[in-house]
C-alpha cells in the first residue's frame, strides 16, 4: 500500500478513537459539538501525534461538512482567498458548511490570521486549527475569542500499545495480512521511543516491517520484529530501562545523589540517560522540585523557583527543546549550596504533631471574630509584630507543652547563614536556645 500506515489506521468513528478521554469522552466539548446542530470553531492544542488531524476529520465527517486541509507552513494569503471562494461555492451551490482545518496555525502571521477572521465571524467557514504551541500566545485574540480550545495530551503507554496492536492485527488497513509478530521487549522499546506520539510509533513500526521484508528477500528470515529492527528504524540504541522496575529507580537514584553530591557533570549524564531511554520528563522535573526543598532548602531559596520554572518551561515548549530547561535546572541544583534542614525540621514537626495530639491554641493568638470570643480572652494580649522595631517582638506561639521547642536548625551555608544569624538573635528573646528539640 502506498498510503502510510499512520494514515491508514486513522479511526473512522469517534468511538474508535484511542485515548484522549478528557477531550473526546462523554461530556467533553467534542461530544457536545457532535450532539448539536450548531458548529463552532476549535483550536486543538497538543503535542505531535496526539490525533489533532484525525479529530478534525471525524468532526467534519460526522457533520457531513465540506472539509479542507490547509497547511500554515506551505500556504499564503493567495491560498486563503482560494479557500474562501471554495467555501462560498459549497454554501451557494451545494448547501454545505465548510470546515477548514489549518495545521500548525501558530505559523500564520497576524495578517494571515486576520484574513480568516471575517469569514469565521460570518459563519462561512468553521475553523479548526491545530497547534503544538500555546494558542494564547500564537493566535490573535480576536480569533481566539471565537474558538474553543481543546487540550490534547501525549498518548499514554497503554494508548500506544493499543494503537500498535490494532495496526499489527488489522487485516484490511494494517499489517495483519502479513502475520507480523513483535517481541515483548521490542514493543516496550517502541512505546518508549515514540514518546507519546502515535504517528511516530506507527511510522517506526512500518519501517521495521519494511526492513524485515527486505531481510527476508535477501535470505535472512526473522520470526518477528525484534529490538535490532526497531533500533534500525529509530536509528538509536535501545537503552536498558524499565519505567516500573529496578532500573527506573536505579537511574533516578543516581540523578538525585549526583545532584546532592554537587557533581554537575554526572547529574547531566543521568538526566540524559533517563530522557534518552524514554522516562517521562515531567517525572524528572517533579523529582527536581522535591530535591530543591529536600536537599537545597533555604541555603538557596531560588532553587525551588528554578525547578518549578523548568517544569513549566518543559510543559510550554515540549521536546526536544524543553529538555534544555531541565538540564539548566539540574546544573543549578547541583551547584547550589546544600542544606537538608528544611526536610529535617518538617519531619521533626510532623512527629511532634502526631505524638502530642490536639494541643490547644494559646488564647492570645486565637481568632476573635465575635464579642463572646473576645470576652473569653481570645486574642487578648496579642502583640502585632509590625508595631515593633524590626517587626519583631518576643511572644509565645507554641502550646504550653511545647514552649521552647526548636525544629529548624539552619546551616551556615548559602542564604541559610543569614537565616541562622536572625534566629540566633531572636530565639533567646523568646526563651529558646536550650537543649529542647522536637519529639
Amino acid at each position: 500500500m502506498d498510503t502510510p500506515l499512520a494514515d491508514r489506521m486513522r479511526p473512522r468513528r469517534l468511538e474508535d478513537f484511542v485515548g484522549q478521554h478528557q477531550a473526546v469522552g462523554e461530556g467533553s466539548l467534542i461530544r457536545q459539538l457532535l450532539g448539536t446542530e450548531r458548529l463552532f470553531s476549535l483550536i486543538l492544542w497538543g503535542p505531535p501525534g496526539t490525533g489533532k488531524t484525525t479529530l478534525a476529520r471525524l468532526v467534519a465527517g460526522a457533520r457531513k461538512a465540506h472539509f479542507i486541509e490547509f497547511s500554515a507552513v506551505l500556504s499564503g494569503v493567495r491560498d486563503i482567498r482560494r479557500v474562501i471562494d471554495e467555501a462560498r461555492q459549497q454554501r451557494d451551490f451545494h448547501h454545505r458548511r465548510t470546515i477548514l482545518f489549518v495545521d500548525e496555525i501558530h505559523r500564520f502571521n497576524k495578517a494571515q490570521q486576520d484574513a480568516f477572521l471575517h469569514h469565521v465571524e460570518t459563519g462561512l467557514i468553521t475553523l479548526i486549527g491545530a497547534t503544538t504551541e500555546n494558542p494564547s500566545f500564537e493566535v490573535i485574540p480576536a480569533l481566539m475569542s471565537r474558538c474553543r480550545v481543546v487540550l490534547l495530551k501525549s498518548h499514554t503507554d497503554e494508548d500506544l500499545r493499543q494503537i500498535l496492536n490494532q495496526a499489527l492485527t488489522d487485516r484490511d488497513r494494517g499489517l495483519g495480512r502479513d502475520g507480523l509478530a513483535i517481541t515483548s521487549d521490542a514493543l516496550d522499546f517502541l512505546v518508549r521511543a515514540a514518546d507519546g506520539d502515535a504517528r511516530r510509533a506507527l511510522n517506526s513500526l512500518e519501517m521495521a516491517a519494511s526492513l524485515r521484508a527486505a531481510d527476508a528477500a535477501s535470505g535472512e528470515v526473522r520470526a518477528s520484529i525484534d529490538i535490532a529492527l526497531l533500533e534500525a528504524a529509530f536509528q538509536k540504541k535501545a537503552l536498558r530501562y524499565d519505567k516500573s522496575g529496578e532500573e527506573h529507580f536505579n537511574l533516578i537514584s543516581a540523578l538525585h545523589k549526583s545532584l546532592r553530591g554537587s557533581d554537575a557533570d554526572a547529574a547531566l549524564y543521568w538526566l540524559a540517560r533517563m530522557l534518552a531511554a524514554g522516562e517521562d520528563p515531567l517525572y524528572i522535573a517533579r523529582r527536581m522540585v522535591r530535591f530543591a526543598s529536600e536537599d537545597v532548602g533555604l541555603a538557596d531559596p531560588r532553587a525551588l523557583g528554578v525547578a518549578l520554572d523548568a517544569m513549566e518551561a518543559f510543559r510550554f515548549i515540549g521536546r526536544p527543546e524543553g529538555e534544555l530547561a531541565l538540564a539548566q535546572a539540574a546544573l543549578y541544583l547541583a551547584t547550589a549550596p546544600k542544606s537538608n534542614r528544611v526536610y529535617r525540621a518538617y519531619q521533626a514537626a510532623s512527629r511532634t504533631a502526631e505524638n502530642h495530639g490536639s494541643l490547644p491554641v494559646p488564647l492570645h493568638i486565637r481568632n476573635a471574630p465575635t464579642g463572646l470570643m473576645k470576652n473569653l480572652g481570645y486574642g487578648r494580649g496579642y502583640r502585632y509584630a509590625h508595631d515593633y522595631e524590626d517587626a519583631f517582638t518576643p511572644q509565645d506561639y507554641f502550646p504550653d507543652a511545647l514552649k521552647g521547642t526548636i525544629f529548624y536548625e539552619p546551616t551556615a551555608r548559602g542564604y541559610e547563614e543569614e537565616v541562622k544569624r536572625r534566629l540566633d538573635r531572636w530565639r533567646p528573646l523568646t526563651g529558646k536556645g536550650g537543649p529542647r528539640r522536637g519529639t
